[in-house]
């Protein structure tokens, strides 16, 4: 069980209500990462603009950004 509450529905919030359907048509669900920021809509967008820079930035390279992402899932126990 997680220790901080999940958001399951995003409300009136025009952000959550937006990144919410995106990652709903992206992967088929909305990441729970995403249910957590949404405790905090601003930060949460924030979080999602920053990880966008460093993607987009290219000062890291794409295999080398899977495989970080790689290390970050299996050192928090994600089992995909």
């Amino acid at each position: 069980m997680p220790r901080i509450r999940e958001i399951e529905e995003p409300g009136h919030d025009p952000t959550l209500k937006e990144t919410f359907a995106r990652e709903q048509e992206l992967f088929g669900f909305v990441l729970n990462p995403t249910k957590i920021q949404a405790h905090t809509p601003g930060i949460m967008k924030a979080a999602k603009q920053l990880s966008m820079a460093v993607e987009r930035s290219g000062l890291v390279p794409a295999q080398l950004l899977a495989l970080v992402y790689l290390r970050v899932a299996l050192i928090n126990g994600c089992p995909f």
